[in-house]
């Protein structure tokens, strides 16, 4: 509750925030990333590790997760990028800055290792510089470019527990008190909630301790076990109105960057929303990506917070710009 409070806060902070800073100084945006690479890179030295992961800085009984914050920086600045050069974008040098832009803070996470939010952070530059114009042998080049940084990854980077769920992913059965423990547990849960589900705060896989991350990486097997079929649509409902709206913010105002931007933070929310219900269901390899708005962690709700603030600071200044 304190998060949400505190989410609250800072929504109202940037709504009432002239979004067109981030459109019109693009200097500004520039030393947010490069912030946030100081942090990133900070993390790896004196970063608290979690589970073989270095991914948060810890006060006390605070925790703070820097790449939730790189994430809605990297959507500011490949929109603040892409809004004035979308006649340049067959031009392949600006396809490779964009890249760098992500390339950088995406290996420091990978670094960690990270690589669901590594993952995620790719994926929010390949739509953005679809959604831009980027010519066919430009996505098929960067694409084996990413295959080739996937693999050598796999070989240098992935720690053995990484690799050991890739492999349950495939047969989780094949070490069920092991690397599949995690998905066979999700499977129960999900499978246990029936249509109705067992009433919140009756889900024996959870409350019983079953299911591990219950409150975080497996909050929508938790959900289902709960709330049953009928919940899970409810739920998928909810996000997918959330996105909808989202979109037709951007795509109602009048410039290029509230267009680039509101496309950035629903494909962010998407594809999380998506590699969290795929792990939770068994279609994806178990990554620790959490369910926006709905896993428990301040870093991510404050970030996804401030981020709906600056659409409805487009949303605000689109209507006056009409009046």
């Amino acid at each position: 509750m304190t998060w949400v409070v505190i989410g609250f806060g800072l929504f109202f902070a940037a709504a009432f925030l002239d979004y067109r800073i981030f459109r019109n100084h693009g200097g500004f945006i520039l030393s947010m990333l490069f912030g946030a690479l100081v942090l990133l890179i900070l993390l790896l030295v004196i970063g608290s590790e979690t589970r073989g992961v270095a991914s948060w800085f810890r006060f006390g009984s605070v925790a703070f997760e820097p790449v939730e914050l790189v994430k809605l920086i990297l959507v500011l600045v490949l929109a603040k990028y892409w809004s004035g050069r979308h006649i340049e974008v067959f031009q392949f040098r600006h396809l490779l800055v964009s890249g760098i832009y992500v390339f950088l803070p995406a290996s420091l996470v990978l670094l960690q290792p990270d690589l669901g939010s590594a993952v995620i952070l790719s994926v929010l530059w390949v739509v953005m510089v679809m959604f831009a114009g980027i010519r066919l042998k430009h996505l098929v080049l960067f694409i084996f470019f990413f295959a080739v940084i996937a693999g050598l990854s796999w070989v240098f980077l992935l720690k053995p527990y990484q690799k050991d769920r890739v492999v349950a992913f495939l047969d989780p059965y094949r070490d069920p008190q092991g690397a599949g423990y995690n998905s066979i547990q999700a499977f129960i849960a999900v499978g246990s909630g029936g249509l109705w589900g067992k009433g919140i705060g009756f889900g024996t896989q959870s409350h019983l301790n079953f299911l591990p991350e219950a409150e975080t990486d497996f909050i929508f097997a938790a959900f289902a076990e709960e709330n049953g079929f009928f919940g899970v649509l409810i739920l998928i409902g909810l996000f997918a109105f959330f996105i909808v709206r989202v979109l037709l913010v951007g795509f109602s105002a009048k410039d290029n960057f509230s267009k680039l931007f509101a496309l950035g933070f629903s494909s962010i929310v998407f594809f999380q929303f998506l590699v969290h219900t795929g792990t939770n269901l068994g279609l994806m390899p178990v990554t620790g990506v959490t369910l926006p708005f709905v896993s428990y962690g301040g870093s991510s709700l404050v970030t996804l917070m401030i981020g709906t603030g600056i659409l409805q600071s487009i949303k605000i200044h689109s209507r006056s710009d009409i009046m």
